[in-house]
């Protein structure tokens, strides 16, 4: 494989990895790039939604983040590339959309709060990993590396940890950007099948005919 074979997911796990490192050892960088909705308002700094998506509190957020991206990120952009769907044009709409798209509901909520930031590549991760369920709902996941359920059941749960934490509001973790993120993905990815091969859909609805608690792998 040549250097501009890469997959596109690399190029961005590496763009994650650096500026989550320059931000880990320069608060002004952190400080500059970080989603802050009472800035974003005041001063018009929409280019935080973008650069927040980039960057991470620790070394244990960004490895989750870029863990779940190798995998959910490598597998989608062998289907899109495989069923004709648009290959890398679609993945990069796909992700940067979820960037953006998953944080507006936080920066309305809390373009007032001072003191309310956030951070990190959940909302566009997450949409990539809701993106890759639509093509294979019953595929095998492991929580944690160890508790495996299918990925379909992974959805339900996962949507509905976001909206209960997200009311409850009593962490550090944007939830918001997790559940719009994975609206995001999973209705972009809908709607792209609609438009390049509808036929896809008959697939999807023939496998989920045949639920698997488990998964199917």
């Amino acid at each position: 494989m040549t250097y501009n074979e890469l997959p596109l997911t690399i190029y961005l796990i590496g763009a994650n990895i650096i500026m989550s490192i320059i931000g880990f050892y320069n608060p002004g960088f952190m400080n500059k790039t970080i989603m802050w909705p009472y800035y974003i308002k005041r001063n018009q700094q929409f280019y935080r939604i973008l650069t927040s998506g980039f960057i991470h509190a620790d070394w244990i957020h960004l490895f989750f983040n870029m863990f779940t991206l190798f995998f959910f990120g490598l597998n989608l952009e062998f289907i899109l590339q495989s069923k004709q769907l648009g290959g890398q044009s679609t993945y990069l709409v796909l992700y940067f959309g979820a960037i953006i798209l998953s944080d507006l509901p936080s920066y309305w909520k809390h373009k007032d709060s001072y003191g309310y930031r956030s951070l990190g590549a959940s909302g566009a991760v997450s949409a990539v990993v809701f993106a890759s369920i639509l093509f294979d709902p019953w595929q095998s996941i492991y929580l944690y590396g160890a508790l495996k359920i299918s990925a379909a059941l992974y959805a339900v749960l996962f949507v509905a940890y976001c909206i209960h934490m997200g009311k409850k509001a009593q962490d550090n973790v944007n939830h918001d950007a997790h559940l719009w993120g994975s609206i995001f993905g999973l209705l972009y990815m809908a709607l792209i099948i609609v438009i390049k091969d509808p036929a896809l859909f008959d697939n999807i609805l023939e496998q989920l005919k045949h639920p698997s608690l488990f998964g199917n792998g």
